[in-house]
């Protein structure tokens, strides 16, 4: 059990880091001041504060239409969805995850 406890602080911690990121630099954005870069934003998501990070940037309307940022980031966010669905179905069922991953192994019955 503590393992997960671990495994949730941790993304907890990362979230928030996130959104404080995406805070912070809309905060300096405002102020005129040195920004935080779009490469560290993007890091911080990816490194597993994609719903801080997303939730910031709607919250405070921040990179909203900035591209190819804005793409980036729903493409982790998509990512990080996949990996936990793909993760969840492991755990709850691994014969289904086993038997759907030797399916998609074998060759194709024409």
């Amino acid at each position: 059990m503590s393992n997960i406890l671990n495994v949730v602080l941790v993304a907890l911690v990362v979230n928030l880091a996130a959104f404080a990121a995406f805070w912070r630099d809309k905060y300096l954005a405002r102020a005129g001041g040195r920004r935080i870069p779009e490469k560290t934003l993007l890091w911080l998501a990816f490194a597993g504060g994609s719903l801080g990070a997303l939730s910031a940037q709607h919250l405070f309307r921040h990179k909203t239409r900035k591209e190819p940022f804005r793409s980036r980031l729903y493409t982790i966010v998509i990512a990080h969805a996949v990996a936990i669905a793909v993760l969840a179905i492991w755990l709850i069922a691994p014969q289904w995850a086993s038997g759907l991953l030797d399916a998609l192994s074998r060759p194709a019955v024409s």
